[in-house]
């Protein structure tokens, strides 16, 4: 390479390719547009080759770009992992963890996470089940699962368990680039009101977002329900309505490739947060508490 690189520009890299806008971007990185800007441009430069494709709405992965983007991903998880201090031996550590966690967590959250602890833990095994939050609360009160996995943002109780907040994720409103509220920039849930919303039924969704809708007093102006998310970002790229959802499940195109837009809320909508039960009375496993802190580490919260 013609420069040294550093790890601040790969997260940066990261977080461009995540988010498909330079603008989000920063704002998911606490700094300002033109730092992900110039270290893009400075990545670019070392590597010889065009990482993005710069669109009126965006940016857009080139296939050397997605090929680095793996690459960068393993640097960062490799670093953070080799900073973690494991409470035990980590490859003489044998055992099964027991854990839950529901549909948005096992398929936009946890499969990475699990992977490189496998990869410091070789020897425990993961018995790892598909509930629904209740049942998972159910699950880890009876102490048939070490871990839950859950939206704590749909916990009522949480005083019942042990848990700890592993990520917190903005809501934005998902449009194609070419609706009327994506050129408007940001916009208030009255103005999304006047448009077909497209509402996601998993992981209580409707629930969920209709409890905001009613403290700013206003309904959406719901056009269809999906438990699918391909299908809901399908039918928002082609313009059959919008949504607002979490940055932890947005990506900035349909299986079709067609385009979506994040924009911001005037609103205050509450963020998402995943987080972990455990019981509050339970002694962990070696197993289940080095998964615990493992997770803690993990996530930096």
């Amino acid at each position: 390479m013609a420069k040294d690189v550093t790890l601040r520009q790969f997260r940066y890299f990261v977080a461009a390719a995540q988010n498909g806008q330079f603008s989000m971007a920063a704002a998911a990185e606490h700094v300002s547009q033109s730092a992900i800007t110039n270290a893009v441009l400075a990545l670019e430069e070392a590597l010889g080759t065009r990482l993005f494709v710069r669109l009126p709405q965006g940016v857009e992965l080139t296939p050397d770009g997605q090929d680095f983007l793996n690459h960068a991903r393993h640097v960062l998880e490799s670093v953070r992992d080799a900073l973690h201090k494991a409470p035990f031996r980590a490859h003489s550590l044998r055992g099964t963890v027991r854990m839950a966690a529901s549909y948005t967590l096992l398929g936009y959250f946890l499969p990475e996470l699990l992977a490189r602890f496998r990869a410091t833990y070789p020897e425990i095994e993961i018995d790892l089940r598909d509930l629904d939050r209740p049942a998972i609360e159910e699950a880890v009160l009876a102490g048939d699962v070490d871990l839950g996995v859950v939206l704590l943002s749909n916990v009522e109780r949480r005083a019942r368990f042990g848990h700890h907040v592993l990520m917190r994720s903005r809501r934005q409103l998902w449009a194609a680039p070419t609706h009327p509220l994506a050129q408007m920039g940001t916009v208030t849930l009255r103005d999304i009101a006047r448009y077909p919303y497209i509402l996601i039924t998993v992981d209580e969704g409707e629930a969920s977002t209709l409890r905001y809708w009613k403290k700013r007093r206003v309904a959406p102006n719901i056009a269809f329900r999906t438990s699918s998310m391909e299908a809901l970002r399908g039918l928002v790229a082609h313009g059959f309505g919008v949504t607002i959802l979490s940055d932890m499940v947005f990506r900035p195109w349909s299986l079709e490739g067609k385009r979506i837009d994040a924009c911001a809320v005037e609103d205050a909508i509450p963020q998402m947060e995943a987080g972990m039960l455990w019981h509050p009375g339970a002694v962990l496993s070696d197993p289940a508490r080095a998964m615990q802190q493992f997770l803690i580490h993990a996530c930096g919260n």
